[in-house]
């Protein structure tokens, strides 16, 4: 109920239910507190005055008196008293006896509401209009209508509230989706009105974005392919240098165009992994416990793990474990690496520890983003900040995470959550 309570729909066809109400509950209060005579007395003394010219004089006989009175028979029902509070006479339906106490012009109740005009002469002319049963209607039938008519409102009301309401549900999860990385996202355009023009907006602007964000990804993945050639060409030359260069020279130049090309390797990988969502290769069951030893052994670390198989891409789990353990080498400060493979509930988890110097607080989230590299590190300890960004990456394409958690005794501890199935 709470979960519905916040949906956009709900609280303004709410609010709408509750105005009706509202309306109802002082258009019933209305009419209790301001009945027929409220709204005509200010017509008594006008009545009053007119009552006086037409009505025979105080002299005449009773018989005119009453023809008098008579020519109001189909309007009201008529009472005329002398000033003496005497009854002179009388049309229609029988009225309320004048009250001795009445002084002036006012109303007696009842319904429909019973006035006494007191005339210019001292006489009194006690009176009720005529209405037809139909113009009364009682309090419960009054209620019965108002809920009728917001019944009607609301049912009309809510398939309106609702279309507008789900085109920005629409649009919301398009945003999102959006956001994910789904740049080919669009909205369909509905109507004419601000929704409507919103959602081309987003269209515009996510086309825009797409356009922008292939090419970026086209320059760059072209860019690190290109690459490979002069590299190549460098990596030979070196090989060629003559017999007398010395070889702390020739060990530096390899080792620099080796890390240029781990650099355009994994710059192409995550171009790779930015431009493609084919999910194809995650369908495919890995022995995750083999690969994990396989690179465990490759950079002397200490395994323990369970057996373990999952559907995934075998070269990108094999890329994360990978970076994983050479992060751990370059920055363990030569410790030992520890590796543990293990089941958790429904989900896999892989924890690369080492006793370096570990990840600030404040940095342990940081170190995720491309290119970025701890305050204070030096080149020479190597790596280019792609290495934990490709990690999370291909965690995330396998439907898991990486999280860095500080080690007890020191060190830090980078943790890869995946699902099982």
């Amino acid at each position: 109920m709470l979960s519905l309570s916040r949906r956009l729909y709900v609280r303004i066809y709410l609010a709408l239910l509750l105005a009706l109400g509202l309306t109802a509950a002082l258009f019933a209060a209305a009419w209790q507190l301001s009945p027929e005579k409220a709204r005509t007395g200010a017509n008594l003394d006008a009545f009053a005055e007119i009552a006086s010219e037409a009505l025979p004089p105080v002299s005449a006989s009773l018989a005119e008196q009453q023809a008098g009175l008579a020519r109001w028979r189909p309007r009201a029902d008529l009472t005329l008293y002398s000033a003496e509070r005497t009854k002179l006479a009388e049309v229609g339906e029988a009225l309320p006896p004048l009250d001795p106490a009445q002084t002036s012009s006012g109303w007696l109740g009842g319904r429909p509401p019973v006035f006494a005009l007191q005339l210019e002469d001292g006489r009194w002319l006690v009176g009720a209009r005529k209405h037809s049963p139909r113009r009364y209607l009682p309090m419960p039938g009054l209620a019965a209508a108002l809920a009728l008519i917001a019944l009607a409102v609301g049912l009309a009301a809510f398939p309106v509230v609702r279309r507008l309401t789900r085109r920005l549900e629409r649009l919301q999860q398009s945003v999102e989706a959006l956001g994910a990385g789904q740049l080919s996202t669009r909205v369909a355009v509905e109507g004419n009105d601000e929704v409507a023009q919103l959602a081309s907006s987003f269209n515009r602007s996510a086309a825009h974005i797409e356009i922008l964000v292939q090419a970026q990804r086209s320059l760059l993945a072209n860019a690190s392919h290109e690459l490979r050639s002069p590299l190549a060409r460098l990596r030979m030359a070196v090989e060629l240098l003559p017999t007398a260069t010395p070889p702390t020279l020739q060990d530096e130049m390899t080792r620099d165009i080796a890390e240029l090309d781990q650099l355009i390797a994994e710059i192409l990988l995550a171009s790779r992994l930015d431009a493609t969502t084919d999910d194809a290769p995650l369908r495919e069951p890995v022995d995750l416990t083999a690969l994990v030893a396989d690179e465990s052994t490759r950079a002397g670390a200490q395994l323990a793990s369970a057996d373990i198989t999952l559907r995934g891409d075998a070269t990108l789990l094999r890329r994360m474990v990978r970076n994983l353990l050479d992060n751990a080498r370059r920055y363990g400060e030569g410790s030992a690496i520890d590796v543990t493979l293990r089941r958790v509930d429904d989900a896999i988890s892989l924890s690369v520890c080492d006793r370096g110097p570990g990840v600030p607080e404040a940095e342990r989230e940081k170190i995720f983003a491309a290119f970025y590299r701890l305050p204070g590190g030096r080149e020479r300890d190597g790596g280019i900040g792609l290495g934990l960004s490709l990690v999370r990456q291909i965690a995330r394409r396998h439907g898991g995470d990486v999280t860095c958690l500080p080690r007890g005794g020191g060190g830090s501890c980078f943790v890869v959550t995946l699902p099982q199935h």
